[in-house]
């Protein structure tokens, strides 16, 4: 994965759960100098740890999905 598309994929990744930076840093317990400094492109993660946290994300959605359905 390339540096850029990593800083594009990290950052929507955050936006996509409508959490501001320092928001989604204490929710993964990321240093938020880190995730500054990924979404500016200046350092990458490992291709593992977006993997990691979009699947997080995607699982957190799919139970608030299920909790909502089952309250109506």
């Amino acid at each position: 994965m390339s540096d850029k598309s990593f800083q594009n994929s990290i950052r929507e990744l955050r936006e996509s759960t409508g959490l501001n930076r320092k928001e989604f840093c204490e929710k993964f317990e990321i240093p938020y100098r880190t995730m500054t400094e990924w979404e500016l492109g200046h350092r990458t993660a490992p291709p593992y740890v977006l993997r990691l946290l979009a699947y997080y994300v995607e699982m957190q959605n799919m139970l608030k999905e299920k909790e909502d359905a089952n309250q109506h």
